[in-house]
């Protein structure tokens, strides 16, 4: 089974994913961000590709047995465009906006200005509705997209 962190960045997911590393049996766990992350910022292909990428290690983690928590921002509509998992569950990490800022500052010391960190929000806000409705807004994660996404 894929066990799916999602959130904008700041969250806190990868925290929340690496302190429970040595609690569950049978569960590896995975930031998204470990394969590389390209400079400039992630255009989505980029990003719906490495889900492919992850959720194919996920698939192999679940013909050993093995289920893999994965900290990302993708969103749960692009884990279910690509190939078919047995199992998954997603949660949705989130902090109030202000908090995006503060943690954003304090994480990565001023590499991001104001446009930067109001575009993080602008995805957060994307993400809260995205979990409520994965109809929403497809064109978020379709646009520019990975052609293989199904």
């Amino acid at each position: 089974m894929l066990l799916k962190l999602t959130g904008s960045s700041g969250a806190g997911k990868t925290t929340l994913a690496f302190a429970v590393t040595d609690r569950p049996d049978g569960v590896v766990v995975h930031g998204f961000d470990e394969v590389g992350v390209p400079d400039p910022p992630i255009p989505p292909r980029w990003r719906n590709r490495m889900t492919g990428v992850w959720v194919h290690r996920a698939l192999e983690c679940q013909a050993r047995g093995t289920d893999l928590l994965l900290s990302g921002n993708s969103p749960l509509g692009e884990v279910l465009a690509a190939p078919s998992l047995n199992g998954i569950a997603a949660c949705l990490i989130d902090v109030a906006d202000h908090d995006w800022r503060d943690r954003l500052a304090a994480r990565d010391g001023g590499r991001w200005d104001h446009t930067a960190t109001d575009a993080f929000c602008g995805w957060a806000a994307w993400h809260r509705r995205h979990a409520r409705d994965p109809r929403f807004r497809p064109e978020a994660i379709i646009d520019r997209s990975w052609p293989e996404m199904a």
